[in-house]
């Protein structure tokens, strides 16, 4: 089963599957874990030699733990 947008495009049809549709979904979320874990990176060293708290990194942080545990919530609902 194709996506129904990209099935409308000739050529797309045939390269985006349901496996490149999960690539594409696994890859977002290591992305995301990956920046989560850059901006815990950043905001510990900020802390250890700066001796400053960084909001913007706990923001970004905070922010990533909301949306992500709002998705689990949302798909274990309506799933």
């Amino acid at each position: 089963m194709t996506h129904p947008i990209l099935s409308r495009i000739p050529f797309l049809g045939k390269l985006v599957d349901e496996r490149f549709l999960d690539h594409r979904r696994r890859s977002s979320s290591i992305a995301g874990f990956a920046t989560l874990i850059l901006a815990l990176c950043i905001f510990e060293y900020r802390l250890i030699f700066n001796h400053t708290i960084s909001w913007d990194m706990a923001a970004i942080m905070l922010t990533f733990a909301v949306v992500k545990m709002s998705m689990f919530t949302w798909y274990r609902l309506n799933s």
